[in-house]
């Protein structure tokens, strides 16, 4: 949203400078995203006189020109065809910067001639298109004035960013009441003089919507105008479109553009002689088309808002008018059109044809239901002051929207939410300064103004108290420090996802942030089943669920990397999963993948794709840094049906506490994800992982044996579906005074082993206490692991 501070001071009475103008629009939430002066950039310009103009000698269409500049007479060569003497023109000097050439002028030699300066053209200055000529000042020019000082230029041009809820500050009246409120001075009520009218139109509007759709234009103001002279607009008018950006047209569209960005109000205006009928506000059939004012023609798709006459459609409603209708500098008859047009159904329309309006801009973001009235009137006696002509009486169709909106607000959750301690009294002056009413007594209930459609509850009235008073004179305060030890403030879940974080990093995976959203299919595919979260909004089509799992979208940017020459890519996240819409369906989760090669090519070593073991291991890197009990974790081969059965599993605390899966990813869902196997991937649940318990018992002082270990080795015959981790358990379990770890060596089926069996093959490393092993301690320990693991699993010792 742009205006000029001048623009600004039409709405607020205040004796603030620029700078405190500045300041408090971005303590109150209207963020300045840029301050422009014309003024500074034209410095160097003075108006000059030209004192005689003769030919070039050497070129037909150059003058040479005695330019005085009140303190002395300058050469200079020009070009333009209106160069001539006796005018008062714009002059640059050298050293000048002229803005629309992007060139510093220099003394210079043209066609033999010398040249000391430049006299510009309006494009030349930035201050519009016309280029055919210099700029030819009144007779009444000071000579030796600057020019940003004549042309009265000296007005900065102010941009702010708009937030999506802030629709009444599209309009610089919007504005100055928020800078009012926040004391920055007093609004200045709007003039809006009932125009009385002289005959009844003959044009008429009417409303035709379904039922159900009455909300898409529920009231349509207009007036006639006889006789009106639609020339060019006043400098004032066009002085102030062209600052914001915008190109003067004719004074009838002029009216309607500077109405909308004043006061936030859209208007259209329709030259009345080529009208066919009366005009009519209803949905399009499919089919239908138009020439808009853009000079594209659109065709409706059946559904939308439009104003057509007898003749057709001749404009979405609330966004574009017809090109057949508009207004020109032949138009003497214009009818006024000031309607109420649906948010939703504006911006719809506005993306499904891919028009981008300022009239669409603010419909879509609800504009005032209660200033159509008012607003037709303020732009009716604009379109006599300036166009002249007759006006009819207002004609009418519908009724103004209901307006009602009530909240409950207690004075006290400006403290409990906001962190401010302001009385209640001061409270209630800040929404009475924003427009807001208040009634009754703590809890009051106050009344939402027509002009913010963005108060909806008692946390929004806090919002707009808090915004008035100042963001920042919210005051600082400390966190409360939750680990006194370390200072720091972070909570157990925090500090979770920081260990797992370093301890994956440390393993060799890099760290990667994806959306929270994926698309539906894929949502299915990794258990989301058919109650996966569907985004209500989502910011893409392709986005429209929450993620259950966040394998997906790393797999996706695995496979971004391999499409771009990466052999080997591993990746991961710590984030949140959503499984339904509960605070206990949404676990921090941290996930990882490997897919390809497990590391880069090298002489020295064979390469291999990734497995199943890479990433068990690194799910068991996670469990470890986060301070999960790993000794007594339990592994199981069952897995979410994403992951490839067989080469997949789970490690659990107990039967039922799943800590992590892990495993080779399926088939199925690769394909789903158009991606290249072999992948990998782990989830660790970090929320399920127990927290250790409190004691204020010292810890025991780390005990290490100082005599040797004794590594004995064991193969047992097993049915070949016995599974391996129920042997190591069970041989682990054996004595768990001595044996301190057990490893799988080998697995082997073949020659040698019974048909139907495997040979597993282990290490088991046994750890003396008091004294050095004898061989009948020895034997003792495997008798007792033969045992256990016969118990277990039939193993039989293998001979």
């Amino acid at each position: 949203m742009k205006f000029t501070l001048n623009w600004l001071k039409d709405h607020l009475e205040t004796e603030a400078g620029l700078d405190e103008i500045l300041s408090t629009l971005n303590s109150i939430g209207l963020e300045v995203e840029g301050v422009e002066n014309p003024a500074e950039k034209l410095a160097p310009f003075t108006v000059a006189e030209v004192l005689e103009a003769e030919p070039h000698p050497d070129a037909d269409k150059l003058r040479v020109c005695k330019v005085s500049t009140g303190t002395e007479t300058l050469q200079i060569v020009c070009g333009a065809p209106n160069a001539r003497a006796g005018i008062k023109v714009v002059l640059g000097q050298p050293g000048a910067y002229v803005p629309g050439l992007d060139v510093t002028l220099k003394k210079a030699k043209i066609r033999g001639v010398e040249s000391n300066g430049m006299m510009c053209s309006v494009r030349e200055l930035e201050l519009g298109d016309e280029h055919d000529g210099i700029i030819e000042l009144p007779e009444d020019a000071p000579v030796g004035q600057a020019f940003a000082d004549y042309a009265k230029l000296d007005d900065p041009v102010i941009e702010i960013a708009i937030t999506p809820n802030r629709q009444d500050c599209l309009g610089v009246h919007g504005i100055a009441r928020d800078l009012a409120a926040a004391g920055l001075g007093t609004l200045k009520p709007l003039k809006a003089t009932a125009v009385g009218g002289e005959y009844e139109s003959d044009v008429t509007v009417s409303i035709d919507l379904p039922e159900g759709a009455e909300d898409a234009c529920p009231i349509f103001i207009g007036r006639k105008f006889t006789g009106v002279k639609n020339g060019d607009s006043p400098k004032w008018l066009q002085d102030r479109l062209k600052a914001i950006g915008l190109r003067p047209i004719s004074a009838l569209v002029d009216v309607t553009n500077y109405i909308s960005y004043d006061l936030g109000r859209p208007l259209h205006v329709y030259d009345a002689n080529k009208l066919t009928g009366n005009l009519k506000a209803r949905l399009a059939e499919a089919g239908e088309s138009f020439l808009a004012l853009d000079g594209k023609t659109y065709t409706a798709e059946g559904g939308e808002t439009v104003i057509a006459d007898d003749a057709g459609v001749q404009g979405f409603g609330g966004i574009i008018g017809g090109e057949d209708t508009g207004c020109d500098e032949t138009t003497t008859d214009v009818i006024l059109e000031v309607a109420y047009f649906d948010p939703k159904r504006t911006a719809i329309t506005g993306r499904k044809h891919g028009i981008i309006t300022d009239a669409r801009y603010r419909f879509e973001r609800g504009v005032d239901p209660l200033f159509v009235e008012t607003g037709a009137e303020i732009a009716s006696q604009m379109i006599l002051n300036l166009c002249g002509g007759k006006p009819s009486t207002l004609f009418q169709a519908g009724v103004t929207p209901d307006w009602g909106r009530a909240v409950p607000f207690r004075a006290s959750r400006v403290k409990t939410l906001g962190g401010v301690d302001l009385s209640a009294d001061e409270s209630l002056a800040i929404l009475d300064r924003l427009g807001f009413t208040v009634i009754g007594d703590d809890p009051y209930t106050v009344e939402v103004p027509s002009w913010r459609r963005d108060v909806e509850g008692e946390a929004d009235i806090v919002e707009e108290v808090l915004r008035i008073h100042g963001y920042d004179n919210i005051p600082s305060v400390q966190l409360p420090v939750t680990d006194h030890k370390a200072g720091t403030t972070l909570s157990p879940r925090q500090k979770r996802a920081r260990a797992a974080k370093r301890r994956l990093a440390a393993v060799g995976l890099h760290e990667t942030m994806t959306w929270s959203f994926m698309n539906r299919t894929l949502a299915t595919l990794f258990g989301g089943g058919n109650d996966c979260l569907i985004v209500d909004n989502p910011v893409s089509s392709e986005l429209d669920c929450m993620r259950p799992s966040v394998l997906p979208n790393l797999v996706e940017a695995a496979q971004r990397n391999r499409d771009r020459g990466a052999q080997g890519v591993a990746l991961f996240e710590v984030g949140p999963v959503y499984l339904d819409d509960t605070e206990k369906g949404q676990l921090l989760v941290a996930t990882g993948i490997r897919a390809g090669r497990f590391a880069d090519r090298h002489w020295a070593t064979s390469t291999r794709t990734v497995d199943v073991f890479d990433a068990k291991r690194d799910a068991m890197a996670a469990l470890e840094a986060v301070g999960a009990p790993v000794a007594n974790l339990q592994a199981f081969d069952e897995a979410p049906d994403y992951y490839h059965p067989g080469r997949s599993g789970t490690l659990r605390l107990g039967p039922k506490n799943v800590l992590a899966s892990f495993g080779e990813l399926h088939p199925k869902a690769l394909k789903g994800l158009d991606a290249d196997g072999p992948v990998v991937g782990f989830e660790v649940y970090l929320d399920r992982i127990p927290q250790p318990k409190k004691t204020d018992a010292a810890r025991p002082a780390l005990t290490v044996s100082n005599l040797q270990s004794v590594e004995r080795d064991f193969a047992f015959l097993v049915e070949r579906d016995t599974k391996v981790a129920d042997l190591v358990r069970a041989v682990k379990g054996s004595d768990k005074t001595f044996i301190t770890d057990v490893s799988v060596f080998d697995v082997y089926e073949g020659k040698g082993v019974p048909e139907g069996q495997k040979s597993i093959a282990l290490s088991v490393l046994l750890t003396p206490t008091d004294a050095t092993f004898a061989d009948k301690d020895i034997e003792a320990i495997a008798g007792r692991v033969c045992a256990a693991a016969e118990k277990a699993t039939g193993a039989v010792l293998r001979s």
